[in-house]
């Protein structure tokens, strides 16, 4: 014990010795910037035209292909999608090969192997790379792009859109990217249920026959292989596809704004609104300005914790967990966005503040300190991406299709050392354009909306929808109450005197989730009695009960009694038809315009009950059925559809449901509907 305390005491002696020789109130000068070795690389063309990157890289025995194509991908008009989809069907088949045997023949060697527009990736041990390449060529050469597969990816893409709709970050995207780019720009096109039905096999093989051509492709080779075998391996397996001509698609650059854009999207049951600041601007890849710009977009917002926009919007206001900013270069149209996540109160402040900083990177030169600071962490970022042979591998592709200088990359942390404040703020002066930007926000319109118009000099908010649709904001006609909305739906689903004499109901429905098919049987009787569950592969896995005054749930978890708020709310969902007591309940009604939802005119009702949760509920305008409803939960809004209307009984039912959740979709079939079979009471006993 006593050498342990003597250690600890030389120790300290020797701390505050070697402390008393330091100045500590000037920090140290930064040292010059370290020298780069970026591993070599060698390039050679076959005959065809595709030129071939080697990297060399013998301490692993792995290697990768990476086949990428070097075109401009042209509009997809009534059918965006279609290219995505050729990309993704690629390994879908050829004409050698099932799907299924591609599958087998990458697994057992332990390989992957993608597909997607532009080309194709494969990874796998060097001693397998000949049956890797052997699978690759056939994929690249010879796919067949079968109907069954597309028919199966299409449905995945409508059911993730059918997600999206309900992400605000998604709709943000959607719409900044069709005010920026605009929707006859390729970059503005938005995939849509409608354009994916339009999709056909013709449409993917033809775009795969016009661009996926040898002469306007490169393909990088990086791992454990010499650039002999690679040649031979290149040869052999590439050396058959065809050249030919490639369309060469042009397109105008996007207009500018003259003042900023300012516009809505509305995120039914949001709490939060995502706000966006984002413009064009003409930054290509290797542009002598893209250093100075990184730097300066890092500063404002590039990522770090001591970046200005999350050092202001989080750490100093507390709008939000995180606020950022990117600056993306390209070969047509580059993009700067600043955005963040933060409450509904305080949508207008964040973007004052967003708006401000970038003002403020226009106006001020940044501080030493910052400037250093975001220096070290672009060598620190760039020192570890060099651990990666990929990154030698992209590094040398760059430099092949932007014919950058070879030394660009050895020299860049010189480049970046040498980026003064002048420069930094030049770069915010030209590339920074808060007063010719789209400035959004997707959350609760009826809340957000006049906060906006003081980004606008001349007041106008435009709102869209989801497509990047303006929303026409119609007129109630007449003197239509909420509570007349409620009772054209009663009548246009049977009519009270129907309804009244439903006594029971039983409703069996069918869903998957995660690829397991599951059954939900629902029971409910009058006054207001529940009894759900759920049913997988035979074996009910939950439920919930309620006797009309006390409720209980089982789960894998354990049986658990509800109470409180959470029994409020079951006994209020108890009930067959719920819209027929709700002025005796205290439900509150509220009537809040006329919006689309799939192509139908709605009126938005919300209905707020007892218990306090608030739902907005959409009902035709014509036809009085209920086809929307979102519902606030703890667990955030929960949104469901309801479609295929059937008549049981003389009462009309929804026989299609979509409920979506956060990220995850559901898609529901009713089976089949029953009323007045007599349920035993017995059903509903909690115990």
């Amino acid at each position: 014990m006593k050498r342990y305390f003597s250690i600890a005491v030389l120790f300290l002696l020797m701390v505050s010795t070697v402390s008393a020789q330091l100045d500590r109130t000037t920090p140290p000068e930064p040292g010059p910037a370290p020298e780069v070795k970026i591993g070599d690389y060698k390039t050679f063309t076959l005959s065809n035209g595709l030129t071939v990157i080697v990297v060399e890289n013998h301490k692993v025995p792995m290697i990768t292909y990476s086949l990428t194509l070097d075109v401009i991908l042209p509009r997809e008009n009534d059918a965006v999608g279609y290219i995505q989809l050729a990309g993704d069907l690629l390994r879908a088949g050829t004409t050698n090969r099932t799907k299924a045997e591609i599958d087998e023949a990458v697994d057992f060697i332990g390989a992957t192997l993608q597909t997607h527009s532009k080309g194709i990736y494969g990874r796998s041990l060097s001693k397998h790379s000949e049956q890797l390449l052997e699978v690759m060529s056939d994929v690249l050469l010879n796919p067949t792009f079968p109907r069954e597969e597309l028919d199966k990816l299409v449905t995945q893409y409508k059911t993730a859109i059918q997600a999206n709709k309900e992400e605000s970050r998604a709709i943000a995207e959607n719409v900044a990217g069709i005010l920026v780019y605009g929707k006859d720009d390729p970059y503005g096109e938005i995939m849509t249920e409608n354009t994916l039905d339009n999709v056909t096999v013709e449409l993917c093989k033809n775009y795969y026959t016009s661009y996926f051509r040898p002469n306007e492709a490169y393909l990088v080779i990086v791992g454990d292989i010499s650039v002999k075998d690679a040649k031979k391996q290149a040869g052999k397996y590439f050396g058959d596809w065809k050249e030919g001509p490639v369309p060469q698609n042009l397109f105008p650059y996007p207009a500018c704004y003259e003042q900023p854009k300012v516009a809505i999207a509305n995120k039914e049951g949001a709490n939060q609104s995502t706000v966006m600041v984002t413009h064009e601007v003409m930054l290509m890849p290797g542009h002598p300005d893209a250093i100075k710009a990184r730097v300066m977009n890092q500063i404002l917002g590039g990522g770090s914790f001591n970046a200005r926009l999350f050092q202001n919007l989080r750490e100093d206001k507390g709008f939000t967990y995180g606020a950022y900013s990117r600056l993306e270069s390209d070969e047509r149209v580059g993009r700067f966005t600043a955005a963040a996540d933060v409450r509904t109160s305080v949508t207008d402040s964040a973007l004052t503040e967003i708006l401000k900083e970038m003002e403020r990177m226009r106006s001020e030169p940044v501080s030493d300190e910052e400037l250093q600071l975001v220096k070290n962490v672009i060598a620190g970022e760039f020192g570890r991406s060099l651990e990666d042979p990929q990154t030698v591998a992209r590094f040398a592709l760059n430099i092949e299709r932007y014919d950058l200088p070879k030394d660009y990359y050895e020299t860049y942390l010189k480049k970046v050392e040498s980026v003064t404040k002048d420069d930094v703020r030049e770069a915010a002066m030209k590339y920074l354009k808060p007063g010719q930007a789209v400035i959004l926000a997707v959350g609760n319109v009826s809340a957000i909306e006049e906060k906006m118009k003081k980004f606008s000099p001349s007041q106008e908010v435009t709102q869209y929808d989801y497509y990047g649709n303006v929303v026409e904001k119609k007129a109630i006609s007449g003197d239509v109450k909420a509570s007349d909305v409620i009772e054209k739906y009663i009548e246009a689903i049977g009519g009270r005197e129907a309804l009244n004499e439903v006594d029971d109901l039983k409703m069996v429905m069918g869903m998957e989730v995660q690829g397991m098919a599951l059954e939900v049987n629902l029971f409910q009787k009058r006054p207001g009695k529940l009894y759900q569950e759920t049913v997988m592969n035979g074996n009910v896995v939950s439920k919930q009960v309620f006797d009309g005054e006390k409720g209980k749930m089982q789960s894998p978890m354990g049986e658990q009694v509800i109470e409180g708020e959470a029994l409020t709310q079951m006994k209020e969902s108890a009930k067959i038809f719920p819209e027929l007591t709700y002025m005796k309940d205290g439900v509150k009604l509220k009537i809040e315009g006329i919006e689309n939802v799939d192509g139908k005119e709605t009126y938005k009702v919300v209905v707020t009950k007892p218990s306090g949760t608030v739902s907005s509920v959409f009902y035709g305008v014509e036809d009085g059925l209920k086809y929307k409803e979102v519902a606030q939960t703890p667990q955030g809004a929960v949104s469901t559809t309801f479609a295929d209307y059937e008549v049981v009984d003389g009462i009309l039912f929804p026989m299609t449901m979509k409920q979506v959740m956060g990220p995850q979709s559901f898609d529901i079939q009713i089976k089949s509907v029953e009323l007045n079979t007599g349920i035993e009471d017995s059903r509903f006993e909690v115990n």
